[in-house]
């Protein structure tokens, strides 16, 4: 009996560190680490040290599973009413964690990432410690006031796609660089490009959510302006974003990459065309690698538009993130 129990009382515990792990949404984690890596290659700084190697850790982990977990875990805590729509199975709304089992998830990951982003601002020191310190503390402020109310920046899309392209685009570029040396020039101009990338895909990533969205009383551009308007809006965006890198390419003297960065530019453009004209069978082909492919790290949704989304994605991600990684790396040639 005694036995039996205790097997019980452990696969209580597993069940519970699963779903505090799953209201950190481990998935998430990965959408801050190209913009970081890009920021650390940059600075063109870093050394082959295990000094080096372990600040490298520390960063992925305080905007992987803190920063950005600690975003998830707020949003879930606040959204319980609107998930028990949208994601009913969610650790909250599916009764895996309590309120109160919530609350402690994002306090104790809050309290962790604001000591370990203290001890490397004193770390480092100087002008970069204040630019590491506030790029991290303005992160997680603004992860909080994403989906806390009074604030609840998400719930009107002129709000929300800023901090999400501040949070996810434009700080992390910040930190990376200003963690191995001072803040070069032409990362502000990355990290610029990232703000605005970021900016137009989390105003496509509301087409998963536009229904509980409209009766919820969140205004996603989805909702206020329709499915198609949004994608142009959002098209629009990304046109510009590749225009503006191709031009900053050619000004800093990477004229090969510019031909690449246009040439990228063309076939986003190819896959945006057919979805623009149907949002919701538009860019079919590109299906199978949703289902078969990246499915698993890009998400699978029942929505059509937000299934387009990211047939998009799969594209226009790769093509943006490759550009980046190569600009960040001939910028931090120039620095060693």
């Amino acid at each position: 009996m005694s036995t039996s129990i205790s097997a019980t009382s452990r696969i209580r515990i597993t069940d519970k560190i699963k779903a505090h792990l799953e209201l950190l949404d481990p998935v998430t984690w990965i959408s801050v680490f190209p913009c970081l890596a890009a920021g650390v290659m940059a600075s063109g700084s870093m050394q082959p040290t295990l000094h080096d190697y372990l600040m490298l850790f520390a960063l992925f982990f305080i905007y992987g599973p803190l920063g950005t977990g600690f975003s998830q875990s707020v949003n879930d805590y606040y959204d319980l009413e609107l998930d028990r729509v949208n994601e009913p199975t969610r650790p909250i709304p599916s009764g895996r964690l309590t309120e109160k089992e919530a609350l402690w998830n994002w306090s104790i990951v809050l309290f962790v990432a604001v000591m370990l982003g203290s001890w490397i601002s004193i770390h480092i020191g100087g002008i970069r410690a204040v630019v590491f310190a506030s790029a991290l503390f303005t992160g997680l402020f603004v992860g909080f006031i994403y989906s806390a109310p009074p604030l609840k920046l998400k719930k009107n899309i002129f709000l929300s796609a800023p901090a999400v392209g501040l949070s996810y685009g434009f700080i992390t570029y910040l930190s990376a660089n200003a963690l191995f040396s001072e803040i070069r020039p032409e990362v502000l101009g990355l990290a610029g490009l990232n703000f605005f990338m970021a900016m137009a895909l989390i105003i496509m990533n509301d087409f998963k959510s536009k229904d509980g969205d409209a009766k919820g009383g969140m205004k996603s551009l989805a909702v206020m302006i329709g499915t198609r308007n949004t994608f142009l809006v959002a098209f629009v965006i990304i046109d510009l974003v590749f225009a503006v890198f191709a031009i900053l390419a050619w000004n800093w003297g990477f004229h090969i990459l510019m031909y690449f960065i246009l040439a990228s530019f063309a076939v986003s453009l190819f896959i945006q065309v057919p979805i623009y004209r149907d949002p919701e069978t538009g860019a079919s082909f590109m299906q199978n690698a949703v289902d078969d492919g990246f499915g698993n790290a890009i998400g699978k949704s029942e929505v059509h538009a937000h299934n387009a989304f990211l047939r998009f994605q799969i594209i226009n991600n790769f093509l943006f993130l490759i550009n980046q990684l190569v600009a960040a790396g001939l910028i931090g040639m120039k620095y060693m």
